[in-house]
């Protein structure tokens, strides 16, 4: 009778096999038996990817607050990386990473909650492009820049970080991103 993998003991030379040649060498045994084993975990957490995990907070504000939302999506993208514990070296925080004061003058108690985050950036964001006249661009360098900067500007401030954010936001929202 054949034992499940019996082929692969290699023959001891007191004992020869009859079950016919070996089809693994002695060294192959040795080798195969020496190798590091790989430990696998799993996690019985289901985790949905970080682009998807705030689809429902980002539907709720942009029917709240009007705008689209792939713009609120490509805000939260180049703002965080839908980081929700974000904080910047300025000290803005959260996915949509608002700067202390305008937390606490949009009434969030905790900027690392998602949904307080999400809702504030987005009325802050829509009150922007209110007063920018729609104007997309603007109200995007005012969210990054600051308003006063793009008033002192007279338009996007000459600050590539703030150029770049323009275009980086608006190519992501032409994306559905």
């Amino acid at each position: 009778m054949l034992l499940a993998g019996a082929a692969l003991v290699a023959p001891d030379a007191r004992h020869p096999s009859t079950v016919g040649p070996s089809l693994v060498s002695p060294e192959a045994v040795t080798r195969t038996l020496s190798a590091p084993v790989a430990t696998v975990t799993t996690s019985m957490t289901f985790r949905l990817p970080a682009e998807h995990a705030y689809e429902e907070l980002i539907q709720e504000a942009a029917a709240r607050y009007a705008l689209e939302p792939a713009l609120i999506r490509a805000v939260i993208r180049t703002e965080s990386a839908f980081d929700p514990l974000a904080v910047s070296s300025a000290g803005a925080r959260g996915l949509m990473q608002l700067m202390p004061a305008l937390s606490a003058e949009l009434g969030v108690a905790d900027a690392f909650d998602a949904r307080d985050n999400i809702m504030a950036g987005t009325r802050y964001l829509s009150a922007l492009i209110g007063d920018h006249g729609g104007n997309l661009p603007l109200a995007l360098a005012s969210y990054n820049a600051g308003p006063g900067a793009v008033e002192r500007y007279g338009g996007i401030p000459p600050f590539e970080e703030t150029r770049r954010y323009v275009r980086t936001v608006l190519d992501l929202a032409a994306r559905g991103e």
